[in-house]
């Protein structure tokens, strides 16, 4: 790729060498605040760290939905082409360019762009990875997640400004190959989805009729299992387990220490099963020893964005000597006479359990699945040899499919940080666009 004739240094450790002829300037000089109120009629807005400014309620993973009051007259208008910024979270790159008219939280920071940007210019590189320590050195911690961003300190961000011919021919070669990036990232992401989508079927299939393909099949009775080997058995989850259903402790946890068990929280598994390591917890013998947990217990959560995920304890996939679990998850412990903890954990993954899930959600108004549901859950039973085989045959074709899962999204994320690299070299004049 081409380079700029000469450069000049940045005064930016991180930034280095800029064009020459890039004008130096301060945001306190290129942005003007607007601040208006009582446009409550507009589309309400949010500014996500991921897009920047959307319309709220658009995109279902924006991280800062708030409690929206209902006189919403208080809310500041932001106007198409105006740079809106959540001010406690402009650390993480929550600001951007917006291409909506709508109004925003109060608290937000909103100004009018100098005519000597170009809007679609100035959006790309103000989002850029090369731009957010600028706006990390201007805030101030004052909780976990949220730093305040001084007015004051923003306005002496430095920004490199381009002539406008070059700020547009910038703008329209990113747009173009961040384009067909976005396209291979988008195609990626639907071939995973269709290989999750076959990881369920394929789950669903096997607990449901087994992996013999001429067995003789019943009625199960129940409309999201629909047939069963003849010779299966349903039985409620009350009736497989070797004790009741139990909750966690009722507790907040405490600093993690390695000497004391983990105690597992319901935002510490996904929906894809597996336990995290970010921000672990502990808490002290005296307590957890009601709740610790032993190789094959079943997890499931009962409430939240999360209800219905499942977690099965492996002593062989944990660092810890011992675990707990928290006040919000169900522990169920397996009785091994009748089913197999690997069995029921692929059950909790099979289009059956999602329907049946889906079924509690619809009778409730809010979404809540506690230990008296969960025990009335119907499973498929099959002899326990059965169970074995149907295990090994499963781990064989999901470990497949979840290598072919592993494989793409190593792709995308490959993509993603050559798209960001891109940006970066491009926005900062490292490259020359033609």
């Amino acid at each position: 790729m081409q380079t700029y004739e000469s450069y000049k240094n940045s005064g930016i450790d991180w930034l280095g060498e800029v064009p020459s002829h890039w004008e130096t300037r301060k945001l306190g000089n290129l942005l003007k605040p607007y601040s208006v109120k009582n446009m409550a009629h507009l589309p309400l807005l949010s500014i996500t760290r991921e897009k920047g400014v959307i319309v709220r309620g658009q995109d279902e993973e924006d991280e800062n939905h708030n409690f929206i009051p209902d006189d919403l007259s208080g809310y500041k208008h932001l106007k198409k082409g105006q740079f809106g910024m959540n001010k406690m979270k402009a650390w993480q790159g929550s600001y951007g360019y917006s291409n909506y008219e709508g109004i925003v939280s109060p608290a937000y920071f909103i100004f009018d762009i100098d005519s000597k940007l170009y809007g679609e210019f100035f959006s790309k590189t103000i989002r850029s990875k090369a731009y957010i320590p600028f706006f990390i050195q201007a805030s101030d911690g004052v909780r976990i997640g949220q730093w305040d961003l001084s007015k004051a300190r923003m306005k002496e961000i430095t920004f490199f400004v381009p002539p406008i011919s070059e700020q547009e021919a910038i703008a329209a070669f990113l747009d173009e190959k961040c384009g067909k990036i976005d396209e291979l990232v988008s195609v990626k992401e639907q071939q995973i989805a269709l290989l999750k989508e076959r990881r369920q079927v394929i789950i669903h299939e096997a607990v449901t009729k087994g992996i013999q393909p001429n067995a003789e099949l019943k009625d199960s009775g129940i409309d999201w299992i629909g047939e069963i080997p003849k010779h299966w058995e349903v039985k409620r989850l009350k009736y497989v387990l070797s004790s009741q259903l139990k909750y966690g402790a009722n507790e907040s946890g405490f600093d993690y220490d390695e000497n004391l068990p983990r105690y597992i929280r319901i935002s510490d598994f996904g929906f894809d099963g597996k336990l995290n390591n970010n921000k672990k917890l502990s808490l002290p013998d005296s307590i957890a020893k009601d709740y610790l947990l032993k190789d094959g217990d079943i997890l499931f959560a009962r409430s939240g964005a999360t209800v219905g995920k499942a977690y099965q304890f492996k002593t062989s996939l944990g660092e810890e000597k011992s675990y707990c679990f928290a006040g919000y998850l169900i522990k169920a412990e397996p009785d091994i006479n009748q089913i197999m903890s690997d069995f029921l954990n692929y059950y909790t993954q099979s289009g059956a359990f999602m329907s049946w899930k889906d079924s509690i959600f619809n009778k409730a108004t809010i979404e809540n699945i506690g230990a008296d549901k969960y025990s009335e859950l119907n499973v498929p039973i099959p002899r326990i040899f059965e169970q074995e085989a149907i295990v090994v045959y499963l781990d064989d074709q999901t470990g497949k499919i979840d290598q072919a899962i592993a494989l793409k999204t190593e792709q995308i994320e490959k993509l993603k940080a050559y798209k960001q690299s891109l940006i970066n070299e491009v926005v900062t004049g490292k490259v020359k666009v033609a």
